[in-house]
């Protein structure tokens, strides 16, 4: 659960990252236009206008950043299904829905339901979790072949649809039940005075992940019970001292507690990532200290350090408190910022405003000292203190970093990096590369990296021999390249390495009938000078292909032309059908196996259409290499025609 709600919180950053330019510019703009909110004024308007963009339309942007941050297997496509699985409850459960489900006009549906909109962050919060789990759960899920099409990333979204639905259903019937009941609390603290104040302001703060405080605001701030905070205040009617009450508590809190929070968060972070945690601290403090925007930095610790949430909610009920005790009244239209509260000084019934500021002040000192001491005594991972390595820290090897990452990293650089590479491509065992030049790659430098050689095909075009795995290498460098985090997904099912200890599979059958020739024979330099390992191949008289050697489906190329095979003492086996067929898109190739299958020596596993190859102008031969020669003692081939149940070698163990 821990490692779960720091993911979450990790994933929040993203959405969080935009919503500081947005509160500055809405701030803005209604500072310029106060009473007209762009009515008045074009420039406050656009201001206004462009803020809202981000603001109006929070759930969105938490349903589609943790649809992208919260899956395992990482991939653009999982925000596709954030966007779908948010969309459909504001589609189900909107007023003008409800109003046809229950058949009733729209103006008579519960008012819970006019909240169900682009703004509903728990709605959002809920798409976004759902999306991720049904991403990890159902991108690699292959349906059968009738319904090949909706396979894997393309079910996701199907799926959340689905479920969603369900969802919807539930809370069709739960939404309204919640927000009437947090309503008719708001009305039975009414008469509580100041502890009713503290109340609000604590349970507002804790109601702020689910989008459900807006029930409480409009007991106190609008005329839902007899209040009109915001209404009677900003026209001078009332009581002065207590007129404001359920408004001026908030202002010590957001322009003074929680910019001291995030001072502590700051000076609590990492010493490699204070950089990057003191950027986002100080836009974040400056949104809620001018604008009282408070979401860039509550959400920043609201999920990964709960428990200082709730002590940040204790705080402002405490704050809402005093301020209702002493009569210390200020009022805000927007929120709880230095705009609001420097018009609100010119209403005759604000009482003792300044008092506020003093208040400020009091609990700036109480938030840092706080914040600090739980953040060191819990050991709270508050932005720059999660672990890991700081972007900042040198380009060294990392032991933890993925062996894939590690490498792309290294031959990507010595290709020139982004000012020399133009395209990344892969087929199954070697990266394909379009150089700017390719006088400019170091060579050194890329063989030093462990790989098994390398192809200068001509001034623009080089190939890197990787191996099976090369597919990795190759999405790690893309993304690399796009500016992206170079994370590489792992394979489904990590096959722990077999240590061989006794006699192995000795015979290794031919794939296909035909003349069997050694591997030294094939027209292609990685393979005839054994870069990928030993092996032979087969130019093929018939187009039935079947397995050298008993084992497992470890892969298959998405282009069919290739896969690997794992034997169960460890023996790892390519079998590569054609040359440069990769370009030919699977067309003349039909399997009868998928990854993970058990296979038999001698299984038909394919067809091929090898008069398909001949006339795109490839070769047909049938290539069979042991990729961890040193596994491999020994291979006799021999030449001549063979049929496809002939003995081609023996492999013997180490």
């Amino acid at each position: 659960m821990k490692e779960y709600m720091q993911r979450m919180g990790r994933s929040l950053m993203l959405p969080v990252a935009t919503l500081p330019v947005a509160g500055l510019l809405m701030g803005i703009g209604y500072m310029i236009d106060p009473n007209g909110w762009g009515g008045d004024n074009l420039i406050a308007a656009y201001l206004l206008k462009a803020g809202g963009t981000i603001l109006d339309n929070l759930g969105i942007l938490f349903a589609v950043g943790l649809a992208i941050g919260m899956p395992k297997k990482k991939d653009g496509a999982s925000a596709m299904a954030g966007l779908v699985a948010f969309l459909t409850p504001l589609s189900l459960i909107n007023t003008n829905s409800v109003a046809m489900f229950t058949k009733v006009a729209p103006e008579k549906v519960d008012v819970a339901f006019s909240y169900i909109n682009n703004k509903n962050v728990f709605i959002g919060i809920l798409a976004g979790l759902v999306a991720a789990a049904l991403y990890d759960r159902f991108c690699e899920v292959k349906l059968p072949m009738a319904l090949s099409f909706f396979s894997g990333k393309r079910l996701v979204p199907i799926v959340t649809v689905l479920s969603m639905s369900i969802i919807s259903l539930g809370l069709l019937f739960i939404w309204p039940t919640i927000y009437n009941a947090l309503t008719a609390f708001g009305k039975s603290i009414i008469s509580l005075g100041a502890v009713g104040a503290g109340l609000f302001g604590f349970a507002n703060r804790m109601l702020i992940p689910t989008g459900l405080h807006h029930a409480l605001n409009n007991v106190f701030w609008f005329d839902l019970a007899g209040i009109n905070d915001i209404g009677n205040f900003w026209s001078s009617t009332g009581t002065k001292g207590q007129t404001g009450m359920y408004m001026a508590g908030f202002f010590p809190i957001m322009m003074f507690g929680l910019p001291a929070g995030a001072y502590a968060i700051y000076k609590n972070s990492r010493p490699e990532k204070k950089a990057a945690t003191g950027s986002l601290m100080m836009a974040a403090a400056v949104a809620s200290f001018f604008t009282g925007v408070t979401e860039p930095l509550e959400f920043s610790f609201m999920f990964v350090a709960w428990p200082l949430y709730i002590v940040h909610a204790v705080l402002t009920g405490i704050s809402m408190f005093i301020s209702a005790f002493f009569h210390w009244t200020a009022g805000f239209n927007f929120s709880a910022g230095l705009v609001d509260f420097v018009l609100s000084l010119r209403v005759p019934i604000a009482n003792k405003p300044y008092m506020l500021i003093l208040q400020g002040l009091v609990f700036a000192v109480i938030y840092y000292v706080v914040f600090t001491f739980m953040i060191k005594k819990f050991n709270l991972l508050t932005p720059g203190r999660e672990e890991g390595v700081g972007e900042e820290t040198p380009d060294v090897d990392d032991p933890a970093e993925d062996k894939f990452v590690a490498m792309a990293r290294k031959i990507y650089t010595a290709l020139g990096g982004k000012e020399n590479v133009d395209t990344i491509d892969n087929c199954t065992t070697r990266l394909r590369l379009q150089v700017k030049d390719t006088n400019n790659v170091d060579q050194a430098k890329i063989k030093a990296t462990g790989v098994p050689g390398l192809k200068v095909i001509d001034g623009t075009n080089i190939q890197v021999i990787v191996g099976t795995e090369v597919q990795f290498v190759a999405d790690a460098m893309n993304r690399i390249h796009s500016g992206a985090p170079a994370v590489v997904v792992a394979p489904v099912e990590k096959i722990e390495e077999v240590v061989v200890t006794g006699p192995v599979e000795r015979d290794i059958y031919a794939v296909a009938d035909g003349k069997l020739v050694s591997i030294t024979e094939v027209s292609d330099d990685v393979f005839s000078q054994k870069m990928m390992g030993d092996g032979y191949a087969v130019l093929p008289t018939k187009g039935e292909i079947f397995t050298p050697i008993s084992g497992t489906i470890t892969n298959i190329f998405p282009t069919k032309h290739a896969m690997g095979i794992l034997t169960d003492t460890g023996i790892e086996v390519l079998l590569h059908m054609g040359l440069d067929t990769v370009s030919l898109k699977g067309e003349p190739f039909e399997l009868f196996v998928e990854e993970g299958q058990k296979v038999s020596r001698g299984q038909l596993i394919a067809k091929v259409d090898l008069e398909a190859i001949k006339k795109a102008g490839r070769k047909t031969d049938m290539i069979v290499v042991f990729t961890n020669a040193d596994k491999v003692e020994k291979l006799t081939v021999k030449t001549g025609n063979v049929q496809a149940n002939d003995v081609a070698g023996n492999v013997l163990n180490k």
